[in-house]
């Protein structure tokens, strides 16, 4: 590496956002611009570690170069690692921005140290890459006369679709949103993704030949059966989007609502209007409760500051994670410990103290004559997690029941698979969990000539792994096509 003992002389210092009470006052991306010498300082904290866990398996699902980038910022090379970026990943400013940076958390000097500042530089290169002009169309040089069609234009829709084009396949991506990007555009808040990024891949990727077919369901306002007929290979990469729902009494009062419900129309009303139409779900001086963690219902706080909301509350089912790696969490797993993210911190800057509030169930949402909702009752609970490794269990604790003011409740607690229509349509095999049954690297379904990448594959998961499935059922099906392809995929799985 460019300095053998830079990880032993400096220390891990992360590039900052914005101040919450600065940023709550917009839509505005949260992030700061870095430092470029401190970044580059940064880079030099990577190791000469020998085997790079950052991008194997256990860290980067796309095997992004990590190492060589890192020195070659160091080194100041910021156009070759802006290559290097490039060679595993189509959308590095989709993970530099969205992604958990599960590299970090495999990063070998995170066993003794803080890890290196990954996510950082990374988000680094591909702005610099912006705002050099280093972006550009790469259409291909010939034509092979094959067509494929791809249902969905999230990031593995996406990352298939460019990597076919650029093969020379015709790819057409069809999306039923009025938006291409899918999570991209309307599951992930502005505040943390401008949509001013998204489309600009969405037009490269036109440059390149790619085309977009906006309101279009698949399935509803047309049978797949029909793109069978029209296209040599279908690509289905519809995401998991059945929430899971909350049945208890009370959830049919107005006002409880699906996270993604908020969090799309919140979207849809900024890009449209600046939020002026008033199409959206308001949370302006409302006692908001979010039911669920996880990067959903952080964008659900975020978003209800922004509004304006009276109070805002997290609950979260599990007991509160410890500061540091538990015995049961060794490196190089995904360490499962207490993070305050971006939401949290804003909502502790406005209301004085973090929103979560640990360890408690949901047992009734309370209404009024009206219909609406205005409160809900809880209980808490404690966990037992036995020795043996079973599953944990839980029980309520006699006396903790208490009921909460709320007038808008927000359920955050993820996903339980992908909509059924098209499946059914064609008859699709599926796993045990419901999602569509094809094999990682192979990725063909049940159905010759129709495949399956993503979310709606593998289930609820990063963008990352979107990236990772979409080059992966792109290598497939030009390999199908051709006999032969010259595209690479990740191989983790």
């Amino acid at each position: 590496m460019g300095k053998p003992t830079g990880f032993m002389e400096i220390n891990r210092r992360t590039v900052p956002y914005r101040a919450p009470n600065v940023r709550i006052m917009d839509f505005d991306e949260i992030y700061t611009a870095p430092d470029i010498v401190r970044l580059q300082t940064q880079g030099a904290r990577c190791m000469d570690c020998g085997v790079p866990f950052c991008q194997s398996h256990t860290g980067c699902p796309i095997d992004n170069l990590i190492p060589e980038w890192n020195d070659l910022i160091y080194n100041g090379h910021w156009k070759r690692a802006f290559d290097r970026l490039h060679k595993t990943n189509n959308f590095p400013e989709f993970t530099g921005r969205a992604c958990p940076a599960p590299c970090e958390g495999a990063c070998v000097l995170g066993i003794t140290n803080p890890p290196v500042t990954i996510k950082n530089i990374e988000n680094a290169i591909i702005d610099r890459g912006r705002e050099e002009g280093w972006i550009v169309p790469q259409p291909p040089k010939t034509k092979t006369g094959k067509t494929v069609a791809i249902v969905g234009s999230g990031p593995a829709g996406l990352t298939a679709a460019q990597q076919l084009a650029r093969a020379g396949h015709t790819v057409t991506v069809y999306e039923r949103a009025d938006r291409i990007g899918g999570l991209l555009m309307y599951g992930i808040p502005n505040m943390k993704l401008d949509k001013d990024l998204v489309e600009a891949r969405v037009a490269q990727m036109r440059a390149e030949g790619v085309r977009f077919r906006t309101n279009i369901n698949v399935g509803v306002d047309f049978t797949v059966d029909a793109l069978r007929q029209d296209y040599d290979a279908v690509i289905l990469a519809i995401g998991s989007t059945r929430p899971r729902d909350l049945p208890i009494p009370g959830r049919s009062l107005q006002g409880v609502h699906y996270a993604m419900e908020f969090l799309t129309a919140n979207t849809k009303s900024l890009l449209d209007s600046n939020l002026e139409d008033g199409n959206y779900i308001d949370a302006k001086d409302k006692n908001v409760i979010v039911i669920g963690g996880g990067d959903t219902g952080t964008d659900c706080i975020g978003t209800s500051i922004r509004h304006g909301c009276k109070s805002v509350v997290n609950f979260e089912l599990l007991d509160r994670p410890p500061n540091d790696r538990a015995d049961n969490n060794p490196w190089p797993q995904w360490p499962r410990i207490f993070r305050v993210d971006y939401g949290h911190a804003e909502a502790e800057a406005v209301f004085g103290e973090d929103p979560r509030t640990y360890a408690i169930l949901t047992k009734e949402f309370i209404g009024d004559k009206h219909g609406n909702v205005t409160g809900l009752k809880t209980v808490n609970i404690e966990w037992t997690v036995p020795e043996d490794g079973s599953r944990p269990s839980f029980k309520e604790v006699p006396g903790s029941e208490k009921t909460w003011e709320a007038d808008l409740v927000l359920l955050s607690m993820g996903f339980i698979g992908p909509e059924k229509t098209i499946a059914q349509q064609l008859g699709l095999k599926e796993d045990t969990r419901g999602n569509i049954k094809a094999e990682h690297g192979d990725f063909e379904t049940s159905m010759k000539g129709v495949y399956a990448a993503g979310d709606c594959r593998r289930g609820q998961s990063l963008v990352v792994w979107g990236i990772n499935e979409g080059r992966g059922v792109a290598r497939a099906v030009d390999l199908a096509l051709m006999g032969t392809t010259e595209l690479t995929a990740p191989a983790s799985a």
